[in-house]
């Protein structure tokens, strides 16, 4: 009776796992939204369709915009994942805990839309074109249409991993830009791509690039002091040549992946430079 009951105890852990493991992620981003009152929505930007999540409940108010990270791009060191959708969408999760009235996530290129309405997604979006002027176009377009559409008193961006490298870039062509924030930030991706000693990414922009052309907005870095994807290095370069109105904060015991989310109504509150 012990033996059965034991077997039937680890059937039951290795079905949960298995189910576990095939989570629609779709499904999963919804789920954890739906919670926040964020709604689904699609955003033809560009070549691409983007997919949002938005609560938009008052016009003319300030808004924050969430921008992913690089999601699931590899499957391994040297196997590229057919799809970059992320798994726990950090990015999404920190929107959640985001109290504001008016909160927009945007994933990035060819995440959660289905390929089949994205022609233009092959894996070099992904890759070594993930932070490239198009996909940085696309996601400014998609952004602009929600300003358009709301007139927001300010405009405040934050960024997770890479979608931290497209936030600094946006802000750098944008002139309505407030306040920036970056979350275990991907600031420099030729020293990041460097430190794992993998390929370099010369078809995608660089944010530390145009650390020079953000340095008098009022922006806020934090990096995870555990950090072995995109250690605190990278950051404390990008706000040496950012300042004076840039600022690092160095989190204990986190890593890039760590449950950013659960701290974050707190980091918020971190007064920004310059303000």
């Amino acid at each position: 009776m012990r033996l059965t009951s034991l077997l039937c105890i680890c059937l039951s852990l290795l079905l949960s796992c298995l189910a576990g493991c095939a989570i629609d992620p779709l499904q999963h981003a919804d789920d954890i939204a739906t919670h926040a009152s964020l709604q689904r929505q699609e955003v033809t930007a560009g070549p691409f369709v983007l997919t949002a999540y938005a609560r938009l409940r008052a016009p003319d108010q300030p808004l924050t915009v969430y921008l992913e990270g690089d999601g699931r791009a590899w499957l391994g060191r040297t196997t590229v994942s057919p799809d970059p959708t992320p798994r726990q969408a950090v990015g999404l999760q920190l929107a959640t805990r985001d109290p504001a009235a008016n909160v927009l996530y945007l994933a990035r290129p060819c995440q959660f839309t289905p390929m089949a309405r994205n022609p233009q997604c092959q894996s070099r979006y992904w890759t070594d074109l993930r932070y490239a002027p198009e996909v940085v176009d696309a996601i400014d377009a998609a952004l602009s249409s929600y300003v358009d559409r709301l007139h927001p008193s300010r405009l405040d961006l934050v960024g997770y991993s890479g979608g931290g490298a497209i936030a600094v870039l946006l802000a750098a062509r944008r002139h309505d830009v407030s306040s920036l924030r970056t979350v275990a930030g991907n600031l420099d991706h030729v020293a990041v791509n460097a430190w794992h000693k993998v390929s370099p990414m010369p078809g995608s922009l660089n944010p530390i690039d145009v650390a020079a052309q953000v340095a008098q907005l009022p922006q806020l870095h934090f990096s995870g002091a555990d950090d072995s994807i995109v250690p605190t290095a990278i950051a404390r370069s990008f706000v040496a040549l950012a300042a004076p109105c840039a600022a690092l904060r160095v989190i204990p015991a986190m890593g890039h992946e760590s449950d950013w989310a659960a701290l974050w109504p707190t980091l918020l509150q971190s007064p920004l430079p310059c303000q």
